[in-house]
């Protein structure tokens, strides 16, 4: 099984944290880098190779991470000679690519079992998996529905739930076959397409532990719960490995 990370961002909303580190290396709980994390989990779901794109400070990043061989991993590198957003990267590692594998964000920190995602995506044909969490938007107002000018319901102050985009997919490479090298697309870009081509996308939904360490509140919550996530995100096996 193959992962494709997206590591080549600038960070800006979580500088200054960024000015010297790219994101994925910010370190977690002052002993993980998020990177890290995410390649011991990896390597503990049967991901045998990655490839990491990297761009903005990414000698770092080769450096930090090497050839993989630290998590029993192959990994190699796209580096970007100018931003290619997060499908772009891509395209021009089609020949590199499996049929199936997963791209995901390198700052995401999740229990998400990445294995039961892609088996999941290879086996129902859709041109592309989401990985969505759920989330719920509190208004501070009570709610009224209105028909022919009329009240006929009210709700007070409702809490409406809605799914988001984790930052992590099962991906097929005829999806991107058909874009050309060197164009940038991001991934709000290729699902749009997607539904253009009445090629709806999958939603593998997720109910477990997900922060996408965005925001520097996003990064003081992770630093904060680490302690009590560790045995989550790390299990005793991955630990044991990692030293």
């Amino acid at each position: 099984m193959h992962a494709v990370i997206l590591a080549g961002g600038r960070g800006v909303r979580l500088m200054p944290y960024t000015t010297a580190l790219p994101k994925p290396l910010v370190p977690i709980g002052n002993s993980h880098a998020i990177l890290e994390i995410v390649l011991q989990q990896l390597s503990t779901y049967g991901f045998t190779s990655a490839t990491i794109a990297i761009n903005h400070l990414g000698h770092l990043i080769r450096a930090f991470v090497g050839d993989g061989s630290r998590w029993g991993m192959e990994i190699d590198y796209a580096e970007e000679d100018k931003p290619l957003s997060t499908v772009g990267p891509l395209f021009n590692l089609r020949d590199r690519l499996p049929e199936h594998f997963i791209v995901m964000n390198g700052d995401v920190l999740t229990n998400l079992d990445y294995s039961d995602l892609l088996h999941t995506h290879a086996l129902s044909g859709a041109p592309l998996t989401v990985a969505t969490a759920g989330r719920a938007a509190k208004i501070d107002f009570g709610v009224l529905d209105i028909l022919d000018g009329h009240v006929v319901g009210f709700t007070e102050k409702p809490s409406l739930p809605y799914r988001v985009s984790m930052g992590v997919y099962g991906m097929s490479r005829k999806t991107i076959d058909p874009y050309p090298e060197g164009m940038s697309l991001g991934f709000d870009q290729l699902v749009l397409d997607l539904l253009d081509q009445q090629r709806n996308p999958l939603s593998y939904e997720f109910d477990g532990y997900w922060l996408d360490i965005g925001r520097p509140e996003d990064y003081d919550e992770a630093n904060a719960q680490f302690e009590s996530l560790r045995p989550m995100l790390l299990p005793e096996r991955i630990t044991e490995r990692a030293v």
